[in-house]
């Protein structure tokens, strides 16, 4: 059975599945009527965290042009540039096993690539959401849809998996930011250059 999340509940992901070492990170997203002649590419990004709550390097950054991080742990599937189509726009799948000791939050993110030139933002996206998968038995653990309380933001932390001792948790974040990927580089501890 899938659990639904609101934004900021918390969840116990691999206690409460026994054996959930592997997940899918299902991100999807819909356009609102929208005519401003480009598509909508709408880009899903992985930032792996150290204690002090910030990315360090590349290899903590997991995004279409950077698709394995984190010692291999995390892999994103490939960028789906149009959003067409139901069930899944973009994928991450996230290896709890293999997340180096020093990796203590993921955060799950979205942005919307060439949002300046193009005159996007999330405003004019609706029924986004995340879906976390088990990798091994196909299930669908949890889902958390993200509601339509976006209106100028051109990035959004969707959630965010945590360390707690020897397990890990889910929470929906569902945070809006302005400036795109740049600005979560920056609050992630990166430079966007």
């Amino acid at each position: 059975m899938t659990i639904s999340l609101s934004k900021g509940q918390r969840i116990d992901l691999t206690k409460t599945n026994p054996g959930l070492t592997k997940v899918m990170v299902g991100l999807g997203w819909d356009t609102n009527k929208y005519s401003g002649g480009n598509d909508f590419d709408l880009d899903a990004s992985a930032f792996l965290l150290h204690e002090d709550g910030k990315a360090k390097g590349a290899d903590d950054f997991v995004f279409y042009n950077n698709r394995n991080g984190g010692s291999g742990s995390v892999i994103h599937t490939g960028d789906n540039r149009t959003g067409e189509g139901d069930g899944d726009d973009e994928q991450i799948v996230v290896d709890f096993s293999k997340i180096p000791a020093h990796i203590h939050r993921i955060g799950i993110t979205v942005t919307i690539y060439d949002y300046q030139a193009r005159g996007q933002n999330f405003g004019q996206v609706s029924n986004a959401f995340v879906r976390v998968v088990d990798s091994v038995t196909d299930r669908e653990v949890l889902r958390f849809d993200l509601g339509e309380e976006f209106s100028t933001e051109t990035a959004v932390v969707f959630c965010e998996f945590y360390r707690n001792g020897a397990d890990w948790k889910f929470q929906a974040v569902g945070s809006g930011f302005a400036g795109g990927l740049s600005a979560l580089c920056k609050n992630y501890g990166l430079d966007a250059q």
